[in-house]
């Protein structure tokens, strides 16, 4: 019998002694007792293998009903039947889970797409020269992949087809390459637009657009420590990960570009420059040339685009509504029909405003020679004289009303390091490099873009995240129309998929809203949150605890069950405590890709394991894992020693 099996089996043989241990008789078990029975019982049935969400609907249903027994069998039976339809009602109804079905098609699309490959030639290319490069391009391509798709199990496949061959063909350890591989896998649960994120904001009732904004600098930190944890291996160890040899490195030249290469320069814009006139253009193609060149001064042309809409943005005058409502206020007392005149600022006698001696002055034509009328250096006089100083206040609206505010400083620093940095850029930007560039402007450059249009319209509020999810989603087809790879088979496929997986979380979510109705029925959410508080934690201990606990619920939980089943009894605890349930969830999410990587039942392992070759074991697959969780453990402390990672994008923003 395997090894994973027996700790299985030792898990369900553990909990079941633990029953019968702890529990009292029958006779003495009251309904606190049975809400602890039935979360205990739940984890048993989902190890056993019985259907998740039916499952928790089961236990909800049989252990309601048992809480409501003292009612009569009659009673019970319709107190029972109307929960199940009032939570499953409200379950259905909430916008956020809109969003759920349309980032797993967009998800589905992409993957089909067949833009993987691309992305991973592209990115192994572009960082040849980097240690353990192409370690590197495969964690950076399981980012950017698992970003788009989110569903790990596909990006450990794909790139254990992909990346696993080629690395070990290039000598790389199979720990290191198996390490890379399944962390990276990962990522797509930390880094927006996250579907755990969604289900956890929908069960913690925290904004999904907070949520968003705080994990993408964490997302983004342990992307970067795994790269960095792989240059110092590939540095320290060069055996583990070998640089790769010339011949790897080259890039074949399109004829244009070996012809102007050889006969004027080898660098891209010079070169493409003089390609264009003289005599030694002869048999250089124009078109080819003009097309190349193009793509050459995309960088510039998008630098320029964002920088002048940046101008335009922090140059933008300061709205003047205040100004023009203290404008009205100063012309009131001529206004003869306002309801809010200066009357009360003015002596009782301003009544005399609806006399026909003063207010005739109001209504006498130009030149008749009323008050307002009166020569330079006339003496009004009366309540002439005292109107007059408010007919001068409009003098000082001189002031020009469309007038721009100077650009700040960092506009200024920002323009002048991205203008070097052009500069560089095509001062070493060889035609071997504007191939790579080539390369990734087809393959990385259109799925990030996509990328950052969904997160950018979350974060900054253009768009909801079920409007950006349906944005992410036609994106999708537009990628796949534009990879040639949008067809009927390949889009029922993925509306098949994508509705298989959305019924089973929205399944999941009736079934915890029944089981943690029935667990709050029978007070076992009481028995937890007044053992928790007499243990007297502080916030810090507990968050140990909560994070421990979440941990060894990973090893035989999906993160789905986790998030459904166990998140609404730690979440009345955090107001206790005082921990923002933003914050927890960050947490949370780091962990749960712990639990991913934690041996001896991490499905990213099993993932791989299926599709490498067959000289690659699963207790090396266990081995490389293990560096990369110890790097999401220290991503945890760093999380909660500088909870500004996460917390400062959602403050700015928000």
């Amino acid at each position: 019998m395997r090894k994973e099996v027996w700790f299985g089996l030792s898990i369900l043989i553990a909990i079941v002694t633990a029953l019968f241990i702890l529990m009292p008789s029958p006779a003495d078990m009251t309904n606190g007792h049975l809400g602890l029975l039935m979360l205990a019982l739940i984890v048993v049935t989902i190890m056993l293998g019985f259907p998740t969400a039916f499952t928790l609907m089961g236990m909800g249903v049989i252990f309601t009903y048992l809480a409501y027994r003292g009612m009569g069998p009659e009673l019970a039976i319709k107190q029972t039947l109307d929960l199940m339809v009032l939570r499953a009602y409200s379950v259905m109804t909430s916008d956020v889970l809109i969003a759920v079905p349309l980032f797993i098609f967009m998800g589905y699309l992409v993957e089909r797409a067949n833009l993987i490959e691309k992305l991973f030639k592209s990115l192994h290319l572009a960082m040849a020269r980097i240690p353990g490069s192409l370690a590197v391009a495969t964690i950076i391509t399981c980012a950017v992949f698992a970003t788009a798709t989110g569903i790990v199990g596909a990006v450990v496949t794909l790139m254990g087809l992909l990346a696993m061959p080629a690395m070990l063909k290039a000598g790389y350890d199979v720990k290191l390459s198996a390490g890379a591989i399944t962390a990276g896998g990962c990522l797509g649960i930390m880094i927006p637009p996250s579907v755990l994120l969604i289900v956890y904001g929908a069960v913690a009732g925290v904004s999904v657009v907070k949520l968003y904004a705080g994990a993408f600098f964490p997302g983004l930190m342990l992307a970067l420590l795994y790269v960095m944890y792989v240059m110092i291996v590939a540095k320290i160890n060069p055996k583990a990960a070998p640089p790769l040899s010339a011949e790897e490195r080259e890039v074949e030249l399109p004829p244009f570009a070996q012809a102007i290469r050889d006969t004027i320069s080898n660098r891209a814009l010079p070169g493409m420059i003089k390609a264009l006139k003289g005599n030694r253009n002869a048999n250089i193609p124009m078109a080819d040339v003009l097309k190349n060149l193009v793509a050459t001064l995309l960088p510039a042309v998008f630098f320029a685009l964002i920088m002048a809409f940046t101008y335009h943005v922090v140059t933008q005058p300061e709205p003047e509504e205040f100004t023009g409502l203290q404008e009205m206020g100063s012309f009131s007392s001529f206004d003869s029909g306002s309801s809010f005149g200066g009357g009360l600022a003015e002596p009782p006698m301003a009544g005399g405003l609806a006399e026909p001696p003063v207010a005739g002055g109001l209504q006498e034509p130009p030149g008749s020679g009323g008050g307002l009328a009166e020569p330079p250096g006339a003496e009004p006089s009366g309540a002439a004289a005292a109107n007059q100083p408010a007919a001068a206040e409009p003098v000082t609206a001189a002031e020009p009303v469309n007038a721009r505010e100077p650009a700040p400083q960092w506009f200024w620093t920002i323009l002048l390091i991205g203008a070097a940095g052009l500069v560089v850029l095509y001062t070493f930007m060889t035609f071997a490099r504007l191939e790579i560039f080539k390369m990734l402007l087809s393959s990385f450059f259109p799925l990030a873009m996509m990328i950052l249009a969904v997160l950018g319209s979350i974060v900054f509020g253009f768009a909801t995240p079920s409007e950006a999810a349906a944005m992410g989603a036609f994106g999708g087809i537009l990628l796949a129309l534009a990879y040639g790879q949008l067809n009927y088979g390949m889009v029922r496929e993925s509306v098949y998929l994508s509705a298989k997986t959305s019924a089973m979380v929205c399944w999941l979510f009736v079934g915890s809203a029944i089981f943690s109705s029935a667990f709050a029925l029978l007070g076992g959410q009481e028995i937890i949150n007044n053992w928790v508080i007499g243990m007297d934690l502080t916030p810090v201990q507990f968050l140990i605890l909560s994070q421990v606990v979440i941990f060894l619920l990973g090893w035989p939980l999906e993160w789905t069950e986790i998030i459904v089943i166990f998140m609404p009894i730690f979440l009345p605890l955090l107001n206790h405590y005082g921990i923002d349930p933003l914050f927890f969830g960050l947490l949370v999410a780091l962990n749960l890709q712990t639990a991913f990587l934690s041996p001896p039942v991490a499905m990213s392992a099993f993932y791989l394991k299926g599709v490498s070759p067959p000289h690659v074991t699963l207790n090396q697959i266990f081995a490389g894992m293990l560096p990369f969780m110890g790097i999401q453990i220290l991503a945890i402390v760093l999380m909660y020693l500088f909870p500004a990672i996460g917390l400062w994008l959602p403050s700015v923003l928000y």
